[in-house]
């Protein structure tokens, strides 16, 4: 039986937002590090990363969301396989997060091998960057989409066909929506 989406707290109920079916919080399963929430699908490869970064001042707004996509590329040690296909505004008005000055969609691709892995996979990125200045913090959700995974990558035993079905952009955009912080006092 498939889950549906549901309302989630995130940082202590700082904020909360609709994740969707078939979310596991990776803090369950091992130390996720303060200014991140981690979730993955429970049958797929895929995850979401919601993270309280530092203010990226001194440049634009579309360039901030290229900066961040550049060091998960070097966190992923992807440096050099990666790729921004778009940069896009995110229309405040569609959004719950009150408090934001702008938001961004970034979509693009990394070669990333997993676990030190010599296989590559192809993850598509798709990432939203909520600019919120007078806490100077950026928030940054990141929906990690593997489209090809290589034969003799870990990953390809784990992707399970047909028990359930894989996130979609649909349900990333419902999530970005859904965004509503709840306690300021997360931000210090």
């Amino acid at each position: 039986m498939e889950e549906s989406a549901e309302h989630r707290p995130l940082y202590g109920g700082a904020f909360t937002a609709l994740l969707p079916p078939n979310t596991r919080d990776v803090s369950d399963l091992r130390e996720i590090p303060d200014n991140q929430e981690v979730f993955v699908h429970a049958h797929t490869d895929q995850s979401l990363i919601v993270e309280l970064l530092e203010y990226q001042e001194g440049m634009s707004d579309p360039d901030a969301a290229r900066y961040h996509f550049e060091d998960v590329a070097a966190s992923n040690e992807a440096q050099g396989r990666a790729e921004v296909v778009s940069v896009e505004p995110l229309l405040l008005a569609q959004l719950s997060l009150s408090g934001c000055s702008s938001a961004w969609a970034l979509t693009g691709h990394q070669l990333v091998s997993k676990f030190n892995e010599q296989a590559q996979n192809t993850v598509k990125i798709h990432m939203a960057l909520f600019r919120i200045p007078q806490h100077a913090t950026d928030l940054l959700v990141t929906f990690n989409d593997p489209v090809a995974i290589d034969p003799s990558s870990s990953s390809s035993v784990s992707v399970s066909s047909g028990v359930s079905s894989p996130w979609t952009l649909d349900d990333f955009h419902r999530l970005l929506c859904s965004f509503q912080l709840q306690d300021p006092g997360v931000f210090g």
